[in-house]
């Protein structure tokens, strides 16, 4: 005899309230990794800028929902960080340009791996059958999130300055 066990179908907001949780659990863990010498706000425009490269002011501005003013003293940063670098658009002289500089982007890659170095830890821990499980789950969201992401996104090519 094969006895079935069913799950209730979870509810998108309860899986929502985990998944805050397992958030607010990953940027304790990442603390560890530390984002020294990048602001919050900072970490927003660098990746941002991985991903959008030669995005202009206003556009970021809009993505970031801040003013100009803020987003440009923000870029000066981390300009004078060495990880952002701004170029006159060959479009229009008047448009500046956005670039992840190669400091930036090496900022990145060692914040990534110490990330992933704290996640590995508790990875371990975890039974072989969960991480499949979670890894299943991840990659369905990553690819659900990526397109509503990607639905939403600012164009490098808008011609707003």
């Amino acid at each position: 005899m094969t006895v079935t066990v069913f799950r209730a179908r979870p509810e998108p907001a309860g899986v929502a309230r985990v998944a805050l949780t397992a958030v607010e659990l990953l940027e304790v863990l990442w603390g560890r990794a530390s984002t020294a010498p990048a602001s919050p706000s900072q970490m927003r425009v660098l990746l941002m800028l991985e991903h959008h490269d030669g995005i202009n002011l206003r556009t970021l501005a809009d993505s970031l929902a801040s003013t100009p003013p803020s987003t440009s003293r923000l870029c000066d940063r981390l300009v004078a960080a060495g990880f952002v670098e701004r170029a006159v658009s060959p479009a229009d002289r008047r448009e500046v340009r956005l670039h992840l500089s190669g400091r930036g982007r090496a900022f990145l890659d060692d914040l990534r791996a110490r990330r992933e170095q704290e996640l590995q830890a508790v990875l371990e821990l975890m039974p072989a059958a969960k991480r499949t499980a979670l890894l299943e789950g991840l990659e369905a969201f990553c690819g659900t999130a990526a397109l509503q992401i990607h639905d939403n996104a600012p164009h490098a090519g808008d011609q707003t300055a």
